[in-house]
């Protein structure tokens, strides 16, 4: 019996069968292929394709609220493959989206959140592809549709991992659009950049701050993962090393979420590294101070995955 990972398509009276061999069309882009765990709609054609090894993903659970933002989003990170297809001419969103549907149900995927362009109206994959999610190219032009969209999100729990899919079937020009995203969560790997303690002394001694990328939290937490013990490591050497410096630990968040959650949540990060500081490290707490400043102070701009990315930090300031 295969494995429920490998997803099942009932096509055309038929079964089609995802493996972990992907045969490219004639007419894909130039490195495209299909997702292992998920075969295309026959006839189909990879437009776009985009696979990374380690990013974050925006996963929406709602409709979007008043100023356009989601109000319970899921943040992922892991490899994430991106594949906008052109589906075959005379094929409708619907049935299209019940195939991937079905699909997915039958290989033991919960489904998470639904809607449709009556639901979550047109300007939800243009907020979605665009600032949440953004594509690149041609493709975020053919996602975004004022016609017609189907959308769906959905997760697999598994020992390796879960893995994550979210759907949009759209309207673009005269064929349906199918945009699948896959998120196979997993942890980053690490120790790729060091930190040391007197690059950390140069950069505060030149202006005053040093921006810290390497101490991590899980969305929305401020519980600090045991990743980030090089990084304390090496900020309390950096103390030990200029006895007369005091720092402020300053919190950074970018603009998901709203902002007095985020205000409560870059505090409780700063808290939590100067609690971490003080009993793992033994750093007297007299010379650490804890703030969180939210979203106010951006290195870049919260509009693009890469800027969200500069923007959740901690910092640590001269006093």
């Amino acid at each position: 019996m295969r494995s429920k990972n490998k997803i099942m398509f009932c096509l055309l009276g038929g079964l089609l069968l995802a493996t972990s061999v992907a045969f490219a069309q004639p007419e894909d882009v130039e490195g495209s292929k299909d997702h292992p765990l998920i075969s295309r709609y026959p006839g189909s054609i990879i437009k776009y394709y985009d696979a990374k090894e380690f990013d974050e993903y925006i996963l929406p659970l709602s409709k979007l609220d008043e100023e356009r933002k989601l109000s319970k989003p899921q943040h992922l990170e892991g490899k994430i493959t991106r594949i906008t297809y052109k589906a075959p001419e005379g094929r409708s969103t619907l049935e299209i989206y019940r195939n991937y549907e079905l699909a997915l149900k039958k290989a033991g995927f919960e489904i998470l959140f639904t809607g449709t362009l009556r639901d979550l109206g047109w300007r939800w994959t243009y907020r979605l592809y665009e600032d949440i999610n953004p594509l690149v190219g041609d493709a975020k032009y053919v996602i975004q549709s004022e016609e017609d969209f189907r959308y769906l999100s959905a997760k697999l729990s598994r020992p390796e991992g879960d893995v994550y899919v979210t759907l949009c079937v759209s309207v673009g020009g005269q064929w349906p659009v199918i945009q699948l995203d896959v998120i196979e969560v997993k942890p980053m790997e690490t120790g790729l950049v060091t930190v040391n303690a007197d690059a950390l002394a140069k950069d505060i001694a030149r202006t005053g701050r040093v921006a810290i990328y390497g101490i991590y939290f899980d969305f929305g937490k401020a519980e600090v993962k045991p990743e980030s013990d090089p990084v304390l490591k090496e900020i309390a050497k950096l103390l030990q090393q200029n006895p007369e410096l005091n720092l402020y630990v300053v919190g950074h968040t970018d603009n998901v979420g709203g902002l007095d959650y985020n205000m409560a949540l870059s505090k409780r990060r700063a808290d939590a590294v100067v609690k971490e500081l003080v009993s793992k490290h033994s750093v007297d707490a007299k010379r650490l101070k804890a703030y969180g400043v939210s979203s106010l102070a951006p290195v870049a701009s919260n509009k693009t995955e890469e800027g969200r990315a500069k923007n959740r930090r901690v910092e640590l300031v001269e006093q």
